[in-house]
């Protein structure tokens, strides 16, 4: 998860570098890059700028909300790079049905397994950091890969398959895909598997127990529960590890503007950020995410909460501009939603901090096996 970038820091940063890239030509755009700077989306319908990489790292260490569109920005397309809250063409037109299939995903949901869940946990956050540069972000990528893999090997007869998606830096996102029956929209689920700290991002430590820890180990035990299960999708269901979210979406924009290009349809994409940090003496709720999501999709979430959790829902404040996955496929047409940990005015104190761990008050096992149980509701009342 990324914060809101504050209007000091927009000042700051507003000093250095801060020349508009609203007109690139071929030649500038190799020109800049090969000089190491990045071109940045800061805020939403504005031409994106370029920053040198002293000043990008610094956005990354304040946990700024922006696009990194080095890696996937097209000259010429400048339009493109400028992403709205309030207009998204979705490539699927698709409808959400009250959840059908009680009777299925109980038991399923029933095999949810703390203990699990407390191991990928332990193991995902004793890595230094997951920064998308470092050699250890990289492990923890082929960490996630094999874990996925194993839980494969042990049900091939769901013909899933897992792969790490490469990327021109070091780290690479993790996406695993569950055939369907048919060749229909695709049913997809995210998280981002790097983490950040203070000081040095590349080096200091960063175990990200709730950002996003808990989204990825979600992700990883709502997937085994589903092939335990012998999950099988009418229409395919992916699973996706997002790499170098913290340093402006690297990961997810790669993944979601490949799916575009192809012309991959989407039924619906759900992004799991931090599920885990209850603030103490407050009451638990999901905190559905209102802006870069679509309307129908929340509802559905909403409902799926209401059916397979102990849990009431919300809507959340604003998330802003850039803040997590699900922006990267909102912004390329796509049907968002994100159900997040509680209400922003009670978020984790000790993110993108080596404090961000299992055992700061207000980490809650129980709060974040709720997100598995959506995660697994999500993919099976949407696929089947």
């Amino acid at each position: 998860m990324k914060l809101q970038l504050s209007s000091v820091l927009l000042a700051v940063v507003g000093l250095f570098a801060s020349y508009s890239a609203a007109s690139i030509t071929a030649e500038e755009f190799q020109e800049k890059t090969d000089l190491g700077f990045h071109l940045l989306s800061l805020e939403e319908d504005a031409p994106p700028v370029w920053r040198t990489e002293a000043e990008t790292e610094e956005l990354i260490a304040q946990g700024a909300n922006f696009f990194d569109l080095t890696y996937t920005y097209t000259p010429g397309e400048e339009d493109n790079a400028r992403v709205s809250s309030d207009a998204a063409e979705f490539t699927a037109a698709a409808t959400y049905a009250a959840p059908s299939h009680q009777a299925e995903l109980r038991p399923i949901i029933a095999q949810v397994s703390l203990a699990n869940t407390q191991s990928l946990l332990n193991n995902l956050t004793s890595f230094n950091n997951r920064y998308y540069k470092a050699a250890s972000g990289q492990q923890a990528s082929v960490w996630i890969r094999d874990t996925i893999a194993n839980i494969i090997k042990t049900y091939p007869a769901s013909g899933a398959s897992v792969s790490l998606y490469t990327h021109s830096w070091t780290q690479n996102s993790i996406v695993a895909k569950i055939p369907g029956k048919t060749s229909g929209p695709v049913t997809i689920l995210g998280s981002h598997m790097d983490s950040i700290g203070g000081g040095s991002v590349s080096t200091s430590r960063a175990p990200g127990a709730d950002d996003d820890g808990s989204g990825s180990v979600n992700l990883i035990e709502s997937f085994r529960v589903l092939l335990q299960a012998g999950f099988k999708p009418t229409t395919p269901v992916e699973f996706h590890w997002y790499a170098g979210e913290e340093a402006g979406l690297l990961g997810s924009q790669a993944i979601a503007k490949a799916y575009k290009s192809a012309k991959v349809e989407v039924k619906g994409m759900l992004q799991l950020d931090m599920t885990a940090y209850v603030k103490p003496g407050t009451s638990p709720v999901v905190a559905l995410m209102p802006d870069y999501t679509d309307s129908g999709l929340t509802a559905f979430v909403g409902s799926l909460v209401d059916e397979y959790t102990s849990l009431p829902w919300v809507i959340n404040a604003k998330c802003g501009y850039g803040c997590s996955d699900h922006a990267s496929w909102y912004a390329q047409g796509y049907p968002t939603a994100l159900p997040f940990e509680g209400l922003f005015s009670n978020i984790n104190p000790k993110i993108h901090t080596s404090g961000d761990t299992t055992s700061v008050a207000g980490f809650s096992w129980t709060h974040t096996l709720e997100y598995t149980k959506i995660a697994a509701a999500f993919a099976y009342e949407l696929a089947i």
